[in-house]
Formats: C-alpha cells, sequence, structure tokens
C-alpha cells in the first residue's frame, strides 16, 4: 500500500512538473521572434582588422570581404544592432522579410561597410526589432554615436595585445554611464574579435547578463592593425 502512494505522489510531481514546463514554454513560444516583443539591445561592434585578417587566412575574397578589407582603413564597425531577451534573442521576425531598399543600404556603409552584412542584418535582426526599415538604420546610428570609442583605437598602426578587462576599462572610461556589467568582449582563439555593448530600447547603457555568457575567456587578445591607408 505505502508503495502505491509513493508512486501516486512521483505521478503527481511528474505531471505536475511536466504541466509547469510546458506552460513556461508556451508563454515564451508566444512572445518568440514577434516584431518589437524583446527587453534589449546588443550594439556589436567588429574589430574590422581581427576579421580582415581572419578572411585572409581562409582565402576568403568574396566581395563582401574586399569592401570591408581593401584600401580603407577600418577600426570598429557596427556588425549589428541585435534585439535580445534576458536569455536568448529573436531571429528572422518575418519571412519572407520586408525588402531592403539600395538607398537605405548605401547610406549605412560608413558605419557597415559590407552590402551583404547590411542585407543580413535587416533580415536577421531588424525585423525583430519592431521598426521599419529606414526607422531601424536610423536607430543603429543612433546607437554607434551614443557609443565613443577610445582615441587609442582609432588609428591603430601596430599590434597590440590587450586583456579583455582593459579593452572593456577604455570603452568605459571614455563613456559615461557605462559599467562592466553592460559590457563584453568576444575573441577568437588568439585575436579581438567584438566589444559588445548593452542598450535599452530607448539605447540608454543597460546592464546584461546575457552578454558576459558568451564572452571572451582568454588572458590576453591580439588585435592586428588597421589596414590599408
Amino acid at each position: 500500500m505505502r508503495r502505491l502512494v509513493t508512486i501516486s505522489r512521483l505521478l503527481v510531481w511528474i505531471t505536475t512538473a511536466v504541466l509547469c514546463t510546458t506552460f513556461a514554454a508556451s508563454a515564451q513560444d508566444r512572445r518568440q521572434n514577434t516584431p518589437g516583443e524583446f527587453d534589449f539591445y546588443v550594439l556589436s561592434l567588429s574589430w574590422s582588422p581581427s576579421f580582415c585578417e581572419a578572411a585572409s587566412e581562409r582565402g576568403n575574397n568574396g566581395r563582401g570581404t574586399q569592401a570591408q578589407c581593401g584600401g580603407r582603413p577600418y577600426s570598429f564597425v557596427v556588425h549589428g544592432l541585435w534585439p535580445q531577451y534576458e536569455r536568448g534573442f529573436p531571429e528572422y521576425c518575418q519571412r519572407p522579410s520586408p525588402r531592403l531598399a539600395r538607398g537605405i543600404m548605401t547610406s549605412m556603409l560608413d558605419l557597415m561597410p559590407a552590402p551583404g552584412l547590411i542585407y543580413n542584418e535587416w533580415d536577421k535582426h531588424g525585423t525583430c526589432s519592431g521598426l521599419g526599415e529606414r526607422a531601424y538604420f536610423e536607430t543603429i546610428r543612433k546607437a554607434r554615436a551614443a557609443v565613443k570609442i577610445p582615441d587609442e583605437f582609432l588609428q591603430l598602426s601596430e599590434p597590440k595585445t590587450i586583456s579583455p578587462d582593459d579593452l572593456e576599462a577604455a570603452f568605459i572610461k571614455v563613456n559615461p554611464g557605462l559599467s562592466s556589467s553592460a559590457i563584453a568582449v568576444t575573441c577568437d582563439s588568439r585575436r579581438l574579435s567584438e566589444v559588445r555593448i548593452c542598450l535599452s530600447k530607448d539605447l540608454q547603457f543597460r546592464s546584461c547578463e546575457e552578454l558576459d555568457r558568451r564572452a571572451c575567456r582568454r588572458d590576453e587578445v591580439l588585435m592586428p592593425p588597421m589596414r590599408g591607408g
């Protein structure tokens, strides 16, 4: 008899757990990939010399790579402005995505120097913002203007080795209101890849645990020098 009671209690516990999990999943699903339904943005700033060096090592000389890695020297360029949940992120929220006008694309080449990147960012992330094409890319421009790049990285002519913490500290020093809980550095096996900064929907710095979960864990990263010139 006692065994039957134990089994009954176990079945009740399992049923309750399944129902709770299903309810939580359903609640998440109602918001998943719904345009405009997200918690904050991540502004992703890519260290262009690292991108170009890695592309060269892979033998990737496509049009997009040539556009970014040609004669003009780039430092940090905008990879994207990504809507985020507190955990995870939406993507491709409209299929097919509204067509991005060529004029909008060309207007962004000073910040995002590869046409293919701009189109992809609109399809994957912009469609989740709840904004129209022009408004989304205007928001990217405003977000980029809200973040100051430390002067020491604007004309980097020699390779530089730096710890992720020191790189974050350099950004924090020149951006009042930015804290270590709102910025993270990513890397490949040895190079700096990106600096990522969390912003509220009205483009104010804000903390975000999600960002740090994908941060670089290396003691130091290499910043290749700027190309061209």
